[in-house]
């Protein structure tokens, strides 16, 4: 019954696909009206043999693209580098949107908040919209943004603070009331 997909099944095997029910779900949408079951019976010699070795794509990942595109050039190996530029030469758009990071990035390890208006500016001339969302959304609170930008100051503290309380109350979840909550909060555990 499985004869004229077994050439179909053996090509996935080979490409490292061992899912029964994802070769059932792909067969069944050429035409297989079979049973899972009987997939999985003709998988089970070639499941006793050794496993194929699946085939490792050429093609980076979104992940793996996103991660380059955001770490500092020095920090990516000679064969990351090597395949980021052959995405960049192939998509200039990725290569617009590697130049509008880098100057973020810049802006934020310097400080210089002063130079945030002309950021937004040149992001709002590209043609990349996710950053002209997110230059407009930098905009809706400008001197925040912009003093985050320039001062040393920085929320660690509080934020260690908030973090050690929402501890404390899981903690205390469905076992105890506010008081406790505010002695452990105030005196330590």
């Amino acid at each position: 019954m499985l004869q004229p997909w077994a050439k179909y099944l053996n090509m996935r095997w080979q490409e490292g696909c061992t899912d029964s029910g994802r070769l059932f779900r792909e067969i069944q949408q050429r035409g297989y009206r079979g049973s899972s079951r009987s997939v999985r019976r003709w998988l089970e010699p070639l499941r006793s043999s050794e496993a194929p070795t699946p085939k490792r794509s050429e093609e980076p990942t979104v992940r793996q693209v996103v991660g380059w595109l955001t770490r500092h050039p020095d920090n990516l190996t000679s064969g990351q580098q090597l395949r980021l530029k052959r995405i960049l030469t192939v998509c200039p758009e990725l290569a617009d949107l590697r130049r509008h990071i880098g100057d973020f990035t810049r802006m934020m390890k310097n400080l210089d908040g002063h130079l945030l208006p002309r950021w937004i500016k040149a992001v709002k001339g590209s043609e990349l919209a996710p950053l002209h969302s997110f230059a407009s959304n930098l905009n809706k609170d400008f001197d925040a943004v912009t003093a985050g930008l320039t001062l040393p100051y920085s929320s660690d503290m509080v934020e260690g603070h908030v973090n050690r309380v929402k501890f404390l109350k899981r903690q205390g979840y469905g076992r105890a009331n506010f008081d406790l909550l505010r002695r452990h909060v105030l005196l330590g555990p």
